[in-house]
């Protein structure tokens, strides 16, 4: 859901139109037109308005896919008439989600044999995926503590506080208290120490997140596993871990094969992912998947018939279109295990060019790791990084040039800190980032004019040309300019003197 503004009655009608060849009043916004209008006139007016988004190729603040093959996309057209709710009509799209659920769950090193069957879902992404997996860990708690005869009406998550705001709506949609560890100077990510210090008998799970929103870096999710198992041991509770793998479960298993973070840590029971982030895929489509079926309680799967066949879900979406899951597939099928990685290592060569360049600029300092998702954030340094208000004039400058970069403040103990940050995805390669960091010296130029206000006044002498008599001296100009200031006018004020410049 979106809430909005609603425009004045003056702007309540899309007038003057591009397409007035085939319209001539002006067609109400808010309410039904009372006659049709050509297909042509329908499409230009809407394809004109949405001229004035951004670009998404330049929209450096999202994670999500902005470009796929042409192949791809012509399947995507081919499969959006299809719901993908009705399995049983479209029997070759549901093996095809069941195939990709696979894939993932052994990417991820499920415990599973070699004929065994994942357990997991595909969801319209990651948000969804959460809530998921937040269900089955309330419910399997609700029932731990019901045949214990313990109460069971105060569960509680424990994350960091830089978790994405998808934790914060499972947290207050389906009442759960939210108990967030606060991040620190140096440390933007959750303390595994700390989280396991705020676990209690009414803990559902551990959330450790693969691919921090603010910072991209990756959470010690194999300390967590070891320091809670300890506790787990030491008090007789069973408290699990879910990872939070949205933007980092398609990069690690491809640049850091040996980083153990998934399924291989006997305390993590399920994992989402965002097929629409490095899984390359259009949104919406993310994953969840669980350790294996005793993790997802049987309670929470809904069986249904009345589309032809016995059929289990367990999303919180009934209808959705196919396209996202048959473009998953198409790219698990044509990048494979080498394909990903050579995608990834691009990305990340990127982000270092990307890095080196703000660095090389003395006015920034890059706050995120080399490792881990391909993003650079960075603060201004020094005074000016006292100044929150420089970021967000950068943010507004680099519009200018069609870059959409986020400035924003960090989570609470660390307000003071506001950061700036590039993702990198596939389609911003090297040239881009050159062109990137060209306009950012312009903007962080245009920045410091305005800031110092007007300049002092120049004199210039100009030679003109040689005498026009025997007896004259050679006649030069003085110029004086005055820059008003670094967007105002140029004043221009002549004289005569001698000498040669």
């Amino acid at each position: 859901m979106v809430l909005a503004h609603v425009q004045s009655d003056e702007a309540a009608a899309s007038a003057a139109v591009f397409a007035s060849r085939y319209v001539q009043e002006p067609i109400p916004s808010f309410e039904l037109g009372e006659k049709s209008i050509s297909k042509d006139a329908a499409y230009q007016i809407i394809h004109d308005e949405l001229l004035l988004d951004g670009s998404p190729r330049l929209n450096l603040a999202s994670f999500v896919t902005t470009w796929m093959e042409p192949e791809c996309d012509r399947l995507i057209i081919e499969g959006m008439n299809k719901n993908y709710a009705d399995m049983d009509e479209y029997p070759v799209t549901t093996e095809l989600q069941n195939r990709c659920v696979n894939i993932i769950a052994r990417l991820f090193n499920a415990p599973l044999g070699a004929a065994e069957t994942a357990v997991g879902v595909g969801t319209v992404g990651s948000s969804e995926a959460i809530m998921l997996a937040g269900l089955a860990f309330k419910r399997r708690w609700h029932n731990r503590r019901k045949a214990a005869g313990k109460p069971h009406d105060k569960p509680n998550i424990v994350t960091g506080a830089n978790v994405q705001v998808c934790w914060e709506k499972f947290a207050r949609y389906f009442e759960v208290e939210l108990k967030e560890v606060k991040l620190s100077e140096g440390c933007y990510v959750m303390d595994p120490d700390k989280a396991v210090e705020m676990v209690d008998e009414n803990t559902i799970c551990v959330a450790a997140i693969l691919g921090s929103t603010l910072t991209g870096e990756f959470e010690d999710v194999k300390r967590l596993n070891g320091l809670l198992a300890a506790k787990n041991k030491r008090t007789g509770w069973d408290t699990p871990i879910h990872v939070d793998a949205a933007s980092g479960g398609f990069i690690a298993p491809f640049l850091y094969p040996e980083l153990e973070w998934d399924f291989r840590l006997p305390l993590v029971k399920s994992i989402n992912v965002s097929g629409h982030k490095y899984g390359l895929v259009y949104p919406g489509v993310g994953w969840v998947v669980w350790r294996n079926k005793e993790d997802l309680p049987e309670e929470l799967i809904f069986h249904i018939n009345y589309l032809g066949a016995d059929q289990p879900t367990f999303t919180l979406n009934f209808s959705k279109g196919s396209s996202q899951i048959i473009a998953q597939y198409y790219q698990f099928l044509r990048l494979g295990f080498e394909g990903y990685k050579n995608v990834m290592e691009n990305c990340m060569e990127s982000a270092k060019t990307l890095r080196e360049g703000l660095l090389r600029t003395g006015r920034f300092d890059v706050i995120s790791k080399e490792d881990g998702v391909p993003l650079v954030a960075f603060v201004f340094r020094g005074a000016s990084a006292r100044d929150g208000s420089l970021a967000f004039k950068l943010s507004a400058s680099l519009r200018q040039f069609g870059w959409i970069v986020p400035a924003y403040t960090m989570p609470a103990d660390l307000e003071h800190m506001t950061v700036l940050r590039v993702v990198v995805r596939e389609d911003f390669g090297r040239p881009l980032a050159e062109r990137f960091l060209s306009n950012v010296r312009m903007a962080l130029n245009e920045l410091d004019l305005a800031d110092k206000g007007p300049v002092t006044k120049m004199r210039l002498t100009i030679e003109l040309g040689p005498a026009r008599g025997a007896d004259e001296e050679a006649s030069v100009r003085v110029v004086e300019r005055e820059a008003v200031s670094a967007h105002g006018s140029v004043s221009l004020v002549t004289g005569k003197t001698k000498g040669v410049c």
